[in-house]
């Protein structure tokens, strides 16, 4: 008989159902009533239990509220809601091992860091799974060891997740809801920052030091960094883009090493999520489209965890097809679906630091900005503006290069102030460059906490008189009712229709056309970035085609 999987899920007690699949792929889902006898003859044929069996909920107060396959049928997430104590639970679930199994599975372990010598680092992720699938099949045939089908599997599940994946953390790091993970020392409870639900702990816990100085050893190598006592905080981006910030064993906290993974989203946020979360209206996403299309340049400012690189990752998705965008970060967030796109990154040094403050072979943002303006980029993606390269953007706004970027900031009047003080430093008169302003901060409304772009603002000129900038506020956030409120004036508009020679209603027939597009998208719900971006090019190409396909659904 051919290797069985079958993994049993179970809701509440009441709902029950059983996948079952094969080497060749085939999934069988049985019913109910057929779920016990198959269990029992699975136990009589193998003599184990299997893979993955989903927990009982015994307790009357906790409640589930969500359920997901992570890599099934091997790992699942599950959120749980305790009533009594108002608590949520991120549940990380796998295979269980016993006792036994465990310490053969260490014994496993063991052998392979001593045997394993080939080095599978620039193997792509499916040939190091192979590779190492063979060494374990190996293992245990050199040893003559028999074992069930289904240990068989529950052994190189933990062999390629401690190997290639992300160990304790797998099930975390592999689930896309989730954007921040955490873990403060040995023994306490790994945080998360999810997507839904905010700030939750796991379950998953990393209960001695060795093991947590190993992980934070692991994860540094991944950033193509080095922790140790003489170098304990490592700051670097994992190959797959996760940003890590880490510390190693108790030179720098007393609870013991420590780490913290922002994950990299591989479907960044479009502007579909951005509507269909409430952040903004279609609107104003429709603004942000014409003033990408136009070549307006943008800051976004607002608090930590606000969401400004998620909002400036969709508006980037309105640029236009054929245009030249370089863009440069610390850590790797953006993700775009253009071909004509060079995306760069700092990097730190090695070694002591000069008299000027660097390390031999640093690149820093202003290094990147200046290399961008040598590159004829249309538009220059700044992931976050903090210092002397500010001063070179807003030089690039003023000789005509298209500038998005990020700034911690409330207010456009704290966004001045941070912008002419050091250690930024650039000139009132500078800012006039700077077309629009987004606020975006991370707002209650009713029992949760959400994010809200609280105003697009438009920087209009400068008045020399006063040194003050002129500023138009265009769309605005209503807390009260949590709608946003047009002012009623836009002069992008205004631009717009005396450049091309636009009539009022002639422009506000292209407004409503682009307010159509959006609106089709959304009710489709396309949040994948790269057929976005195919409908958005589409009506680049052919805007009356594009709507006529839109209103006959007849769009693929």
């Amino acid at each position: 008989m051919d290797l069985v999987c079958i993994v049993v899920h179970l809701y509440n007690g009441d709902k029950m159902s059983v996948d079952m699949r094969g080497r060749n792929g085939v999934k069988i889902r049985l019913p109910k009533k057929e779920i016990g006898e198959f269990v029992n003859s699975l136990k009589k044929s193998t003599g184990s239990n299997p893979i993955t069996e989903i927990p009982k909920i015994t307790d009357p107060a906790i409640e589930i509220l969500e359920f997901k396959p992570i890599r099934p049928p091997y790992s699942y997430a599950r959120i749980l809601y305790n009533n009594r104590s108002k608590d949520f639970l991120y549940e990380a679930i796998e295979p269980h091992l016993n006792d036994e199994e465990q310490e053969f599975y260490n014994f496993i372990e063991e052998s392979l860091k001593k045997t394993l010598t080939y080095d599978v680092d620039h193997l792509k992720y499916q040939d190091k799974e192979e590779y190492l699938k063979g060494n374990v099949e190996s293992f245990l045939q050199s040893r003559a060891t028999k074992i069930t089908p289904i240990l068989r599997e529950k052994l190189i599940y933990y062999v390629l997740r401690d190997y290639i994946g992300y160990g304790p953390i797998d099930v975390l790091i592999r689930d896309e809801e989730v954007e921040d993970i955490s873990c403060d020392g040995v023994g306490i409870n790994v945080y998360i920052f999810h997507q839904k639900y905010e700030s939750i702990r796991s379950n998953v816990i990393i209960n001695s030091d060795e093991k947590i100085n190993s992980f934070v050893i692991s994860l540094s190598q991944r950033s193509g960094k080095q922790a140790s006592v003489a170098n304990p905080i490592v700051d670097g981006t994992t190959t797959e883009g996760h940003r890590l910030q880490a510390t190693y064993a108790r030179e720098i906290s007393t609870r013991g090493g420590s780490f913290t993974i922002r994950r990299f989203k591989e479907r960044p946020f479009t502007p579909v999520d951005i509507i269909i979360s409430k952040t903004a209206s279609v609107d104003m996403m429709v603004y942000m489209w014409v003033a990408a299309e136009n070549g307006e340049s943008l800051i976004i400012c607002g608090g930590p965890g606000a969401g400004k690189t998620s909002t400036l990752n969709a508006v980037a998705l309105f640029i236009p097809p054929t245009s030249k965008i370089v863009s440069m970060e610390d850590t790797r967030e953006i993700n775009l679906p253009h071909e004509n796109w060079i995306p760069g990154a700092t990097r730190s040094g090695t070694g002591e630091r000069g008299i000027d403050g660097r390390a031999p072979g640093e690149i820093d943002m202003f290094d990147l900005v200046r290399a961008a303006l040598r590159q004829r980029p249309n538009f220059i993606i700044v992931g976050e503006v903090r210092g002397k390269e500010t001063y070179t953007m807003f030089q690039a706004m003023a000789t005509g290069h298209t500038t998005y970027s990020t700034m911690h900031a409330d207010s456009v009047k704290s966004m001045v102030n941070r912008l002419e003080n050091p250690p930024i430093n650039t000139p009132r008169i500078l800012l006039s460059a700077l077309n629009n302003v987004i606020i975006q901060h991370q707002v209650r409304v009713g029992m949760n906490v959400v994010r809200r772009i609280k105003q697009i603002v438009e920087i209009v000129g400068f008045e020399p008189e006063t040194n003050e900038l002129i500023t138009n506020t265009v769309f605005e956030w209503d807390s009260n009712n949590d709608t946003f409120i047009y002012r009623g004036h836009s002069f992008l508009y205004d631009k717009v229709m005396e450049m091309k020679n636009l009539t009022h209603e002639e422009m506000e027939e292209e407004v409503n056309r682009r307010v159509e597009v959006l609106n089709y998208l959304v009710s489709r719900k396309v949040v994948d970035f790269k057929k976005f971006a195919q409908i958005i090019i589409s009506y680049y190409k052919e805007p009356h085609e594009t709507i006529e396909k839109i209103r006959g659904g007849k769009f693929a």
